[in-house]
């Protein structure tokens, strides 16, 4: 599979589990840590948990990937599934405002998950 495919599959997982404002972007051409950066917002503890839970899943199922490594789990503002290719990011909505990974890989290029997500 392809890193996109990749980054639509934990998008898609992401919003049956109705995480907020979820955005992927395309770094290939601006650092080595990955291809893409799917970015999330959960509404407390519980639920980051059961969004990631629920990416892990999917990948594991759809594309027979499992983390390479998963970050942050115990504090519950942040957390990174890093899949090489793909590094999905699930933040509280404090943690999101601040670390705002948005602006600081601006020059990437925004997937359109129109089409992709149910949620709005």
């Amino acid at each position: 599979m392809t890193p996109k495919e990749l980054a639509i599959i934990a998008a898609k997982a992401l919003d049956e589990k109705k995480g907020k404002e979820i955005s992927a972007i395309e770094v290939t051409e601006l650092t080595t840590l990955a291809d893409y950066f799917v970015i999330c917002t959960g509404t407390s503890n519980t639920q980051i948990n059961a969004l990631c839970d629920a990416v892990e899943k999917a990948m594991e199922e759809q594309a027979g990937d499992r983390p390479l490594h998963r970050e942050g789990h115990r504090d519950g503002t942040w957390v990174l599934l890093d899949y090489g290719s793909v590094c999905v990011h699930v933040f509280s909505e404090e943690a999101r405002a601040f670390y705002s990974l948005e602006r600081l890989w601006s020059d990437g290029i925004p997937l359109n998950l129109e089409g992709v997500l149910q949620q709005d």
